[in-house]
């Protein structure tokens, strides 16, 4: 029982703790810890590329935005991705000239969209970007100067979620993705950035690999398949994509639960980032940051608890850490209860929102397995941008 309870425990600090602190040493210590940039470098063409399904709600005030960024117009392209849209999408798209709309009437799901567009563009970069996310001005600039190195196969933006004032339990995502976008900052200075969120990335068209067609996390997947031909996904903080909190935690959970599925199956497909012997590096990172996080630590968590109740008697060592183990979890309770009453008490929705992504995870592991997981994604209602 000790075995198991230090097994789990330590696991968890290292993951969540000290693997920050680990990468962030290593980046300090390194001689190479910037790579230079050409800023002299042609401008290349780029694709702008968004896959949408209905959403007429957004869709116009994100063609304005993306038109009005700072690139050189003749070498920007934008592509609206239309997958089965039979709301007024396709049409607002349509009042855009320098917009070229990509529509499929039969709904198939992001990826096969994705598998459908990329051979249809020809400029040498393509943008991702969801349509419910508007950019900063200098967004392509900042991320396109990054492939002035030749070992560079990606750049990923970063996701901002704008809180403002909520301060319900689906606001804690904000604080979340802080700590996020801390470790990749320090991931892609090490090596790598392991694994792209939609909202903002960008890769060599010439190196996207078609993904099977009931790909969960297509985001993550195109990314990887970037690395393991060789190449790097590079970090741009200074591109960045701002979109708002879900509207509630019923909604987070929806968003929640494809994650936990899509990453069953990610790291089911790729077990060749496991191998220590093909780039050790890049294995400790996709460990700690990523398999561990959608494979481990939902077990860790009930493991580290139960192992330690049958351990209080031991001595008062372990007794105390049993206390404040039963201290957070009693206070994600309290978040949970408050949360659904609206009373407002920031300080438990934190440890509610850990535990409330560890169960979700669970829970996509079993939509999963079941085979109830959808290709085609079901939006969560987000908080309009104000």
């Amino acid at each position: 029982m000790k075995l198991l309870f230090f097994f789990s425990t330590i696991t968890l600090a290292f993951i969540y703790v000290f693997y920050g602190i680990i990468i962030r040493l290593l980046n300090q210590l390194s001689k190479n810890k910037k790579q230079d940039q050409n800023l002299n470098f042609e401008l290349p063409e780029v694709a702008f590329l968004i896959t949408a399904y209905n959403e007429e709600e957004v869709i116009r005030e994100k063609l304005i935005n993306t038109l009005s960024l700072n690139y050189p117009a003749d070498k920007l392209k934008v592509y609206v991705n239309s997958d089965g849209s039979d709301d007024k999408t396709n049409t607002i798209v349509s009042q855009f000239e320098k917009v070229k709309l990509l529509w499929k009437s039969e709904r198939k799901g992001k990826t096969a969209a994705i598998n459908r567009a990329l051979p249809l563009i020809e400029e040498p970069i393509v943008i991702f970007s969801d349509a419910n996310v508007m950019l900063n001005s200098e967004a392509i600039l900042e991320m396109v100067k990054h492939y002035a190195q030749k070992n560079v196969g990606g750049v990923s933006g970063e996701k901002r979620v704008i809180a403002n004032n909520l301060s319900s339990a689906s606001g804690t995502e904000g604080l979340y993705w802080k700590y996020e976008s801390f470790l990749k900052r320090e991931d892609a200075k090490l090596k790598t950035l392991i694994g792209a969120a939609g909202e903002l990335f960008s890769i060599r068209s010439n190196l996207f690999i078609p993904l099977p067609e009931d790909t969960i996390l297509d985001d993550f997947m195109i990314s990887m398949n970037i690395i393991k031909q060789g190449y790097r996904i590079a970090y741009e903080p200074e591109a960045y994509a701002k979109e708002t909190p879900s509207l509630n935690i019923s909604e987070e959970y929806k968003r929640k639960v494809r994650i936990g599925a899509g990453g069953l199956q990610s790291v089911l497909r790729l077990g060749i980032f496991l191998n220590p012997f093909s780039n050790f590096t890049i294995m400790f990172q996709y460990f700690f940051h990523r398999f561990s996080r959608w494979i481990l630590s939902p077990i860790l968590i009930p493991l580290a608890f139960i192992s330690n109740l049958f351990l209080i008697e031991v001595n008062n060592l372990y007794l105390w850490i049993f206390i404040a183990q039963l201290i957070f979890h009693l206070s994600a309770l309290l978040g949970w209860y408050f949360d659904r009453k609206k009373i407002h008490y920031k300080v438990f929705f934190i440890p509610f929102y850990f535990n409330f992504m560890h169960y979700c995870i669970l829970a996509g592991w079993i939509k999963f397995l079941s085979g109830n997981q959808k290709v085609t994604w079901q939006k969560a209602t987000r908080l309009a941008i104000s």
